[in-house]
């Protein structure tokens, strides 16, 4: 019931995205142009080619910035972590924009692919050294605060890279930095999805391995699960999806960390052969929300998608912690 309620959800927002706007579109015309319309109406350009591969990209990269905050959570057993929080998707953002930065300069422009290697490099980057602090950092409080003062360093230094650069193309990078689905096209959509789905595929196939894991590793090695090899493509998965997020799209803040808590209240579960699906579909419909009220809350001016995430997800995420607070000193 509950996965019929977020598909329901889903396909309003969809129809809600497609009909509003700074041009809002009649239902009359959307049909004329779904059934086949002229390609000269400029009503046609608005819907093909800039609201519904935004909106694909929004379903898209939603999920995968939540199924990238599930895995995460999952390896390092602990709700409150998530690829901003730990300054993955900060990372990716810095090795982006110096790639652009570097090739534009010299009058290269980059294609998709090479914008995702880069992703993935600076994702995987960050997570290593984050990794690296929970051998020495056993509590998981220190842990996060060291992620959320990496993702604030490369945050910093991404800023000081946009803000001296020469090139105007490069200067435009500042609207990227803050997280934004405006501008992308069916090949990029296609290309996101392709990597994404691979993803979701592995996640699925490490389901049940997940949920032994999830008992602890000895009970999971009990159960003839490769700990390392599991671990291994939880760190890869995660940090494939939250580059791929930040390549297309910048970074979007607090949906990885926000969203696989809400799925988790709402299922009353915490298997992973529930979680990975709701996960992704939960992820989407809030991403396609806030990209929703960010086109249209200020129309024509659009804002950031990052900060319509933190003004709705921040509390749900507070409401976490308190609760984790409040649990540990009941147990205590």
């Amino acid at each position: 019931m509950i996965f019929i309620i977020l598909l329901v959800l889903l396909s309003a927002l969809v129809v809600i995205n497609i009909a509003t706007g700074t041009v809002s579109l009649k239902p009359s015309e959307i049909i004329s142009i779904l059934s086949g319309g002229s390609d000269d109406s400029p009503y046609y350009t608005i819907l093909y080619n800039i609201r519904l591969p935004r909106i694909a990209a929004a379903i898209v990269l939603g999920g995968a910035l939540a199924l990238s905050g599930y895995l995460l959570q999952t390896f390092f057993d602990n709700p409150i972590v998530g690829p901003f929080v730990l300054g993955v998707s900060s990372g990716a953002k810095l090795c982006v924009a110096l790639i652009m930065i570097f090739f534009l300069s010299k009058g290269i422009s980059l294609g998709s692919v090479a914008m995702i290697i880069a992703a993935f490099v600076g994702a995987l980057t960050v997570m290593c050294f984050v990794l690296l602090i929970s051998f020495k950092a056993k509590n998981m409080s220190i842990l996060v605060v060291c992620g959320i003062m990496i993702g604030y360093i490369c945050s910093a230094v991404t800023d000081l890279l946009v803000t001296f650069a020469d090139d105007s193309n490069i200067v435009n990078l500042h609207n990227w930095s803050m997280g934004s689905l405006s501008g992308i096209n069916w090949t990029q959509v296609l290309q996101m999805s392709v990597i994404t789905f691979a993803c979701l595929i592995v996640a699925f196939l490490l389901s049940k391995p997940m949920g032994a894991y999830r008992l602890g590793e000895a009970y999971a090695r009990n159960m003839g699960v490769n700990i390392t090899f599991l671990r291994i493509m939880l760190i890869l998965s995660a940090s494939m999806l939250a580059a791929c997020v930040v390549a297309f799209a910048g970074p979007i803040s607090f949906v990885g960390i926000a969203v696989p808590h809400l799925m988790r209240l709402s299922f009353k579960t915490s298997e992973p052969k529930v979680m990975v699906p709701a996960s992704f579909i939960g992820g989407s419909v809030v991403t396609l929300l806030c990209d929703c009220l960010a086109r249209n809350i200020f129309a024509p001016t659009e804002v950031s998608i990052s900060s319509v995430t933190a003004v709705l997800l921040v509390p749900v995420v507070i409401s976490m912690l308190l609760k984790r607070r409040k649990n540990s000193v009941k147990n205590a």
